[in-house]
């Protein structure tokens, strides 16, 4: 399934977690890391599983401590249970992180009577190492399934300054994109948005991302989710134009041609392929099932 809204909630707020699986994304990740306070960090463990362990519609993640915290170890210990879908990672500068985790994880899924490789990870990158690193972290384990980007600590580890544009997160942007598609997983989730009033500017950076290859985006409150889903989301005029376009192509190549034009566009084989990935991206086929 496509992650195209992800919608993080802290893991120590019970009403919060209780209601975040409402909301309408396709995965929820319950904070252990920075919406948590420290002195309460080991008792939302707890909370976590036990809120993972009841029926819900969209997928469940929880977000551990980094790698260079007190608490990762025992996150992990506590949370590769049955009911989680995946593990967040964040701060991930190397390729080495994942592969410890996914050591640990093997071993706790086969402890705990798992299917081996059950747990999802996907590491938030969000450190000038990590972006130097991406095409290592792309490739450290076939866990690692995706990448999100995390643009707070990156623009802070940079000296940078977050502007509502986001026009400096471009490049870092583009390598996402980039090395995702190079080490053959799925694109990438992008950042947050923080500024909760500032819709315009919102849309502007959820139209950005898919226009530049994203699959989704990761969201910290449930006003977010709509938009989100509705961008990445194929409309039926985008559906019609890609079944006439796919239409119009296969009767071409059936008759000798491969290049053609369908309402003004030109039409050829990487055109026409974009057309059967917005049509799986809306469940449709050619035929409009």
């Amino acid at each position: 399934m496509p992650f195209r809204a992800v919608l993080f909630a802290p893991g120590d707020h019970a009403r919060k977690v209780e209601k975040v699986f409402d909301a309408g994304a396709d995965a929820v990740i319950l904070d252990l890391e920075d919406a948590v306070a420290v002195a309460r960090k080991e008792s939302a463990r707890a909370l976590v599983t036990a809120a993972l362990a009841r029926p819900r519609r969209p997928l469940g993640y929880v977000r551990v401590n980094a790698m260079s915290t007190p608490f990762c170890f025992g996150d992990i210990q506590a949370v590769a249970v049955p009911g989680v879908d995946g593990i967040v990672l964040p701060m991930v500068e190397a390729a080495d992180q994942l592969k410890t985790v996914d050591w640990l994880l093997a071993n706790l899924e086969r402890e705990r009577g798992l299917e081996p490789g059950a747990i999802d990870l996907l590491p938030i990158v969000e450190t000038a190492k990590g972006h130097r690193a991406l095409g290592e972290i792309a490739r450290a384990t076939p866990r690692v399934r995706r990448l999100a980007f995390g643009a707070g600590d990156y623009t802070l580890d940079l000296g940078m300054r977050w502007t509502l544009a986001e026009t400096e997160l471009a490049s870092v942007r583009a390598a996402f994109v980039m090395e995702s598609r190079a080490a053959g997983i799925e694109p990438p989730i992008d950042t947050v948005f923080v500024h909760l009033n500032a819709e315009a500017e919102f849309l502007a950076s959820v139209a950005t991302v898919r226009d530049i290859g994203f699959q989704g985006k990761l969201c910290i409150h449930p006003k977010h989710v709509g938009p989100i889903l509705a961008a990445f989301t194929p409309s039926e005029a985008e559906l019609a134009h890609a079944e006439k376009v796919v239409a119009a192509f296969d009767a071409a190549e059936r008759a000798g041609s491969a290049s053609i034009q369908v309402d003004g566009h030109f039409v050829d084989y990487p055109i026409v392929e974009q057309a059967r990935r917005a049509l799986a991206a809306g469940g449709r086929t050619a035929g409009g099932q």
